[in-house]
């Protein structure tokens, strides 16, 4: 609900990202699912008393109200929704790789609000399940294609024909897989491969690995100059 161009009204949101602003508030970094990601300041929020103290965590659902017309907008009010069962482990790790990802990945006050409902539903596979990495490449699959680099799969590039199964490839960004040959740049793949990441499918332990590969060379090129911290921290737990 919006009532004027300044105050928004019941918006639902999840925290990204939260650090302290002056002695007493917060600046709370939201995905909200009709205005995209924007920054909020919750004013006195870590005093004791304070309504939002205990609501503004992430990966739970929310409602949120707030109100201005510069950047920095002011959050009214916050009120729980339920529904999200909470990240341990693993899960959580990979939460925080969501939400960093969407930091630095999406434009601030540019809506899309159907990653939105999947990053919702990538809270809940994150929390009853195990396939960790299948469920982050389906997530990196689609925050790709959500922000105009969606990935080209199961045609080969410049020639439009369909991948084969069988046949070598490399994956040159910014046009698509190309048949194997000496010299050629790109992430090495297998035509199976391909096939499997179009359709979704990480059954096979190769389609796995050689997917994760290539997620992470497309988002280190998006990402240009920017780290992720925390796929660094999921390396370093994998290895204890």
């Amino acid at each position: 609900m919006t009532t004027n161009k300044t105050r928004q009204e019941d918006q639902p949101a999840y925290v990204l990202h939260t650090y302290p602003y002056r002695e007493t508030s917060l600046i709370v970094e939201v995905f909200s699912q009709n205005h995209g990601r924007l920054p909020l300041m919750a004013r006195g929020a870590r005093r004791p008393k304070s309504a939002v103290r205990g609501l503004l965590l992430s990966f739970q659902p929310l409602q949120l109200n707030w109100f201005g017309k510069n950047e920095l907008r002011t959050l009214h009010s916050a009120e729980w929704q339920g529904g999200q069962p909470l990240l341990q482990g693993m899960a959580l790790m990979c939460g925080f790789y969501l939400n960093e990802l969407l930091l630095k990945l999406l434009h601030r006050d540019d809506p899309h609000e159907q990653l939105f409902l999947y990053y919702q539903q990538t809270l809940q596979d994150l929390a009853r399940r195990t396939d960790y990495e299948a469920i982050l490449r389906r997530f990196e699959k689609r925050l790709l294609q959500e922000l105009g680099y969606a990935l080209t799969l199961d045609r080969e590039a410049g020639t439009d024909l369909p991948v084969a199964a069988g046949e070598g490839y490399r994956y040159v960004i910014e046009r698509g897989p190309v048949r194997q040959s000496a010299g050629q740049n790109g992430v090495e793949l297998r035509g199976k491969t391909l096939l499997d990441l179009a359709d979704d499918n990480y059954s096979d332990p190769v389609t796995l690995q050689q997917g994760k590969a290539l997620m992470r060379t497309l988002i280190n090129h998006y990402l240009g100059d920017q780290s992720l911290h925390t796929r660094q921290l999921l390396k370093d737990l994998q290895q204890l």
